[in-house]
């Protein structure tokens, strides 16, 4: 082989070699950005998740907060209704007591 073959073979290698590497670093670098990429992705992700919590958190709270007084309202007015019920029987419990007691 000539010298000037064995030149254009040595150089052709060396090429190759610096075009591996090349791509040896493109293929790191993709790497590393899809891991960042796919980082933000999760990072966004979980924040929209914590702000729809939080969302839901607040709705569940003000519902049962709305329950939680109509309860409490219709709590007020049977023991309204049967606090009055039991007053007017007071009044009728005593003069039947009273009755009972003169008739001994």
């Amino acid at each position: 082989m000539s010298l000037e073959a064995i030149k254009n073979i040595g150089a052709a290698e060396a090429q190759a070699q610096q075009s591996i590497a090349k791509a040896k670093e493109l293929a790191i670098e993709s790497i590393e950005n899809a891991g960042k990429s796919g980082k933000d992705s999760i990072a966004k992700s979980i924040a929209h998740a914590e702000a729809e919590i939080a969302e839901l958190t607040r709705s569940s709270d003000q519902k049962a907060a709305e329950q939680a007084m109509e309860l409490a309202s219709a709590t007020a007015n049977r023991t309204a209704t049967l606090r009055a019920r039991s007053e007017s029987r007071l009044d009728k419990t005593a003069a039947l007591i009273a009755e009972r007691i003169v008739n001994i």
